[in-house]
């Protein structure tokens, strides 16, 4: 019950902290902050969950060189908000922007993400990984292209 509490607290501060100071509670969430909001979320039978608008998003053929973007819709369908504490590319050249703020259940939030196919012919998958407070701690999705080389 005390460990509940002071779990509690610091989750409480961390938000409060994150609201004085206008930064995003995203940006001061350590991974050990998440895994306490986690393990609390459960505890309370609250947890938020992911669901995308799409798994995979093909480019299609692209010129090498070229820089795309794509945009991927996110929506909680848990009973917490979800928190995106990180959002990372496979590569530098797959940049990944999550929303700062956590999503109410129910509500949904764009990722965008951008592929640079500069030095990349061929075939390519990228994945994007989310930290996030789901049940497992992550979620992924995937960007495709078939990167046609620059002429020499």
């Amino acid at each position: 019950m005390i460990r509940k509490s002071i779990n509690l607290l610091a989750v409480s501060f961390i938000f409060l902290a994150a609201s004085c100071k206008q930064e995003s509670a995203a940006d001061l969430i350590t991974d050990a902050d998440m895994k306490a909001i986690q393990e609390q979320n459960a505890i309370a039978g609250r947890l938020a969950k992911v669901e995308f608008d799409k798994e995979v998003h093909d480019f299609g053929t692209i010129a090498e060189g070229a820089i795309v973007e794509t945009e991927f819709m996110v929506k909680n369908v848990g009973d917490a908000d979800l928190i995106i504490h990180e959002a990372k590319g496979s590569c530098g050249c797959t940049v990944p922007q999550p929303p700062k703020d956590p999503i109410k259940p129910g509500d949904s939030a764009p990722i965008k993400v951008s592929f640079d196919s500069k030095g990349k012919p061929g075939s390519q998958e990228k994945t994007v990984t989310l930290k996030t407070n789901t049940a497992n701690g992550h979620e992924m999705f995937k960007i495709k292209a078939n990167v046609t080389p620059a002429a020499k």
